[in-house]
């Protein structure tokens, strides 16, 4: 399971088809597979080996594309770092996964210089700047770099599936990131496996918005690379930037987060039409709310895909055709996978019992990189223990109920945010929400809700909530505050940060 042969065998029984797109640069698999094979023979020449690992510091470009399937061909291991990342994150990162080269934007000139010396892996001539226009003391351009570099495919590098292919920092949303590795055998788990689930065929044109160093983005690269088709890869999302692609270049599969499907349901230039040539539209990253499920089912019928996973290795997917029969839920385990939910006994929950979801998968990952300790708590006895609220109807669908972490106790009762946030997200004036628990002396912990208006909203924070107290299912539902944003705070997967927002929170003189 050598994902490194999948761009040369394109290459060379189909070089004219387009494989990949980005910016005003397009390649077909040739041109793709040559410009890829500099950027990998520069990395041998420089030194590194199999099992070495370089890190990116990239946003989406051209050159972040280029070094997934570079490490792919040479057994060295990439290790995509977030351009979101502060100063102390950094270099945390590059210290821990034992990095030694980084490719980097040429912003990052000034804070690589002011690590360097924690940074003793990485020698002065293995900083190689995107973007670099001249000479820098201890930096080289990538464009240096790759010069006098090879385009022939590199020397063959015996790979086989244990052989560790990247390492993913988590997103942090729930407290310090950890190294999550995954091999050639995963990935290549990821190209077969999704390719079934996404219907994809060689034809296929699929289109990413979002930052491919999430481990989202491998959901739709890794099957569109395995079979040949074509990747269109946008600098930065936009919506209506998007939506004209969609009709331009007849993209078949996208996949988005939460926020950009809402984004694009919101855009001005929203048409069904222009949308037409779309097979999949899939939600990823957390539970997209009811109502804007339905309005995709009823504006784009028999499309929409969601899928509930982990970087460390479980999925399930609902299938566009069971998009509308049971809507609300997040499917069933992807080919190969077995799921449990498990009660705080270990035992395992009748349908309708709410516990923690559980899962085996062949895209597991084999551990957390150097932390045995915490790898050993996640998975155990084979299943991974996903840290996540959810029960299972009948016909074994998921429905996803919230974090663990996320949950609220009030007065001794179990309060899930997701059941007030979709109740909230219904009122004409709100655009996004997210429910959490702050203290309270009397009842230990209240819900309070953040929100995102929508344009020319008047709503206030008093309407919202005598407005969403009204209309909960329970006394103890009720939310105590309501905080108005402009946005809300983000990772680089696009996932909101409600640790970030607790943090934030300010209690008002009283809640009402």
């Amino acid at each position: 399971m050598d994902i490194g042969v999948l761009l040369p065998n394109h290459a060379r029984y189909r070089p004219d088809h387009p494989a990949f797109v980005c910016g005003n640069k397009r390649f077909t698999y040739k041109a793709f597979n040559a410009y890829v094979n500099k950027l990998a023979n520069a990395l041998l020449n420089c030194g590194l080996t199999k099992g070495d690992k370089f890190a990116t510091i990239l946003p989406n470009c051209t050159q972040l594309m280029a070094a997934y399937w570079a490490a792919a061909k040479t057994g060295l291991v990439i290790v995509p770092a977030s351009t979101m990342l502060n100063e102390r994150g950094l270099s945390t990162l590059l210290r821990d996964s034992d990095t030694s080269l980084v490719i980097a934007d040429a912003s990052f000139a000034d804070v690589l210089d002011s690590i360097r010396t924690e940074l003793k892996a990485i020698q002065e001539e293995r900083y190689v700047l995107v973007g670099l226009k001249s000479h820098r003391n201890g930096f080289l351009g990538y464009d240096d770099f790759v010069q006098s570099a090879k385009e022939e495919n590199p020397r063959e590098t015996s790979i086989d599936d244990h052989d560790m292919y990247n390492i993913m920092y988590s997103s942090g949303t729930t407290g310090a990131p950890k190294g999550i590795v995954h091999t050639h055998y995963v990935r290549a788990m990821y190209c077969s496996i999704f390719a079934s689930c996404w219907r994809m065929r060689p034809e296929s044109v699929v289109l990413h918005a979002g930052a491919i160093v999430f481990n989202g983005a491998m959901i739709d690269m890794m099957p569109c690379m395995y079979l040949g088709g074509t990747y269109i890869l946008h600098e930065s999302f936009n919506p209506e930037a998007v939506i004209a692609d969609i009709k331009k270049e007849k993209v078949t599969h996208i996949v988005m987060v939460p926020a950009q499907i809402i984004a694009i349901l919101n855009s001005p230039a929203f048409d069904p039409e222009k949308l037409s040539s779309l097979e999949m539209l899939q939600n990823v990253g957390a539970p997209l709310l009811l109502e804007y499920k339905h309005r995709l089912n009823e504006t784009l019928p028999g499309r929409f895909y969601e899928l509930y996973g982990l970087t460390e290795g479980f999925m399930t997917v609902l299938d566009k055709n069971d998009a509308i029969r049971k809507v609300g839920s997040v499917g069933v385990p992807a080919p190969f996978m077995e799921m449990r939910i498990l009660g705080p006994d270990s035992r395992e929950c009748a349908p309708a019992e709410i516990g923690e979801i559980c899962g085996k998968s062949p895209m597991m990952m084999p551990c957390y990189y150097k932390q045995p300790d915490l790898t050993e708590k996640a998975i155990v006895d084979g299943w991974l223990h996903t840290g996540d609220l959810g029960y299972v109807d009948e016909d074994g669908f998921l429905f996803l109920v919230d974090r663990m972490k996320d949950m609220i106790i009030s007065g001794g009762v179990n309060v899930y945010p997701k059941d007030i946030e979709e109740i909230v997200v219904r009122h004409p004036g709100v655009s996004e929400v997210a429910v959490m628990g702050v203290p309270d002396e009397k009842w230990g912990e209240v819900p309070i809700a953040s929100v995102v208006l929508t344009p020319n909203s008047t709503a206030t924070p008093k309407e919202l909530i005598e407005w969403t107290n009204n209309r909960v299912d329970a006394k103890f539902q009720r939310i105590h505050d309501v905080v108005i944003v402009e946005a809300f705070p983000r990772n680089i997967a696009g996932k909101m940060l409600k640790r970030e927002m607790r943090e934030q929170y300010e209690p008002r003189d009283k809640f009402v």
